[in-house]
């Protein structure tokens, strides 16, 4: 049985109405409710790269909610990856 308390680290990029409508601090919100751990970014293309560690189901959870607790947020499309997790990060933070 998989341990459902084991980190892990996904890389999600969020297409569609993604910036300009407070996307970024939105995620950092959810990332700190959750305790998870990564950063957020705009991409040149109007994408958002997010980079997330926390148990699957907070990982779950915060797709979830940045996709539908915001009026202002419309993620038309995600493409996600697991990538390896940084065992010493302790925050999540903006990317510039």
């Amino acid at each position: 049985m998989p341990n459902t308390m084991e980190k892990h680290r996904k890389r999600y990029v969020f297409h569609g109405e993604v910036q300009g409508v407070g996307f970024r601090y939105h995620a950092v919100t959810i990332a700190d409710y959750l305790g998870l751990t990564g950063y957020v970014r705009n991409n040149p293309d109007g994408s958002v790269t997010a980079e997330v560690q926390g148990t699957e189901r907070d990982l779950a959870d915060f797709v979830d909610k940045i996709c539908n607790s915001s009026g202002w947020i419309d993620v038309r499309d995600i493409e996600s990856e697991d990538i390896p997790e940084i065992p010493d990060e302790r925050s999540f933070r903006i990317e510039y």
